[in-house]
């Protein structure tokens, strides 16, 4: 995929899963927690089913990329609890 397609994807991942974890913030948040959990998604769907994020139109690249971004919210947030 092509970086501005990333971008896209790592925008839309980290506002559905921060609709779905029901937490506040604007674009640049959702940007970054989309692009570090599409990374994460993509790494856990490589070592796990051995397949990652394959393109901007796969549906798998979408569940990861969501999950990867839901799971580095929740590790954030559980980080953010204990200070």
């Amino acid at each position: 995929m092509n970086f501005i397609a990333w971008i896209i994807m790592g925008l839309i991942a980290g506002a559905i899963a921060k609709s779905i974890m029901k937490e506040k913030g604007g674009w640049i948040s959702s940007l970054v927690i989309g692009l570090i959990g599409g990374v994460v998604g993509g790494w856990i769907g490589s070592a796990i089913f051995d397949r990652g994020v394959t393109g901007f139109f796969s549906l798998w690249s979408w569940l990861l990329a969501i999950g990867g971004s839901v799971l580095v919210l929740w590790i954030y947030n559980l980080i953010q609890r204990r200070r």
